[in-house]
């Protein structure tokens, strides 16, 4: 078989959760080059799922399965920036070894600015495309769409476009409207963990 045309994650029947299940059953794949929503109302279980994913929720049943060596970076549904940041978005780029592609124009004048004096849709933009850029397999996007004003979204969907071939990108949101404008497929979440499905 072709690896790049191997799946890079199969979701077989996975039920989640921390305590006790709150999301599942719900199996997917996931392939280079799609751009795959996870869409359902807030607290069904969206960010339980990509903790599932990424080892920081519990994994009740069924099975995932990674290809080997797979590279999987994750933005957070909430990050923390915090108060005084003294380096500009190139430097962070660097840092995370995140500037190896040149950035969308939209992003080039964020980029010369010190981080703690972006906006809070900017700081998001920036940490975004460092995700995307960052040469992962899988990008992990949870609601990316916080703090951003219509225009910053309009940039986003460019973002996410941005290199598309090279990577898969899970993106979670309550949106549909802005699922329908980035993704290959959404895959609906529906509220609650079914025990007899």
């Amino acid at each position: 078989m072709n690896r790049a045309r191997e799946p890079l994650l199969v979701c077989r029947d996975i039920v989640a959760g921390h305590r006790m299940p709150v999301v599942g059953p719900l199996g997917f794949t996931l392939a280079a080059g799609e751009v795959v929503g996870l869409l359902g109302p807030n607290g069904c279980g969206k960010s339980t799922l990509l903790g599932a994913l990424t080892g920081t929720s519990r994994l009740f049943s069924g099975a995932i399965e990674r290809r080997p060596g797979l590279r999987l970076t994750h933005h957070r549904q909430r990050v923390e920036r915090p108060h005084e940041l003294p380096m500009t978005g190139r430097d962070l780029l660097r840092t995370l070894a995140a500037d190896h592609r040149p950035p969308p124009a939209p992003l080039t004048s964020m980029l010369d600015r010190r981080l703690d004096h972006l906006s809070g849709g900017q700081f998001q933009l920036v940490l975004i495309w460092a995700t995307l850029a960052s040469g992962s397999d899988l990008v992990l996007l949870d609601e990316p769409t916080n703090h951003l004003d219509p225009a910053a979204v309009d940039v986003l969907c460019r973002l996410l476009t941005e290199g598309a071939d090279e990577r898969a990108v899970l993106v979670v949101s309550h949106e549909a409207a802005f699922l329908s404008r980035v993704c290959s497929r959404v895959v609906e979440l529906v509220a609650g963990y079914d025990a007899d499905a």
